[in-house]
């Protein structure tokens, strides 16, 4: 008999969900953190485009999902599940800093506004390709493409109808050729 039928393969997302709620066990949680954190992270870093920030959002995501852990109900994939979380922090935060920002310039009676030609030099090309598309846009974008969501899941994230998911990534799309000249390599 070899020693393969007695090593236990590691446990999957569901396993280490229903630990973490039976414990709580934080190593079976910080194993889902190990498993998801790049994701997140990274999905993060496209929307907001600062290091620091998506890495404390990250935080608060995955608190913020330990809190909310049972109410996971296994519907979706749990990776998604996750997203959407952090899809919902980046959207809290982001509202939090724009009030923040309002009383700023409304004391200091002075626009400041971000020098986006600078920003943007210093961007990679993905991230100035997705600087053109709202939040929303490149959220959805992020999330199918990057982060490898289907429709449904996507949905699920973001709390939109599969066909409007679908219509922001068809005009996303489009939004992108025009503002790079981008050729659709099916029609030339």
């Amino acid at each position: 008999m070899s020693n393969r039928n007695n090593e236990r393969a590691e446990p999957d997302d569901s396993e280490l969900i229903a630990a973490a709620i039976a414990g709580p066990d934080a190593a079976a949680y910080g194993e889902l953190i190990r498993r998801h954190q790049s994701q997140v992270r990274l999905f993060l870093l496209r929307l907001c485009r600062d290091r620091a920030e998506a890495d404390d959002l990250a935080q608060d995501c995955f608190v913020h999902a330990w809190r909310k852990l049972r109410s996971y109900r296994g519907s979706g994939s749990f990776a998604g599940w996750l997203l959407k979380i952090a899809w919902t922090t980046f959207l809290q935060a982001k509202r939090r800093r724009d009030r923040y920002r309002e009383v700023l310039d409304q004391m200091a009676q002075t626009n400041f506004a971000p020098q986006t030609a600078a920003i943007c030099e210093e961007l990679g090309d993905l991230d100035r390709l997705l600087a053109v598309l709202s939040e929303q846009e490149r959220a959805v974008l992020i999330l199918s493409y990057g982060c490898g969501l289907s429709h449904r899941e996507t949905s699920d994230a973001t709390e939109l109808p599969v066909g409007t998911v679908k219509s922001i990534i068809f005009r996303a799309k489009e939004k992108l050729r025009q503002n790079f000249d981008i050729k659709d390599h099916q029609y030339g």
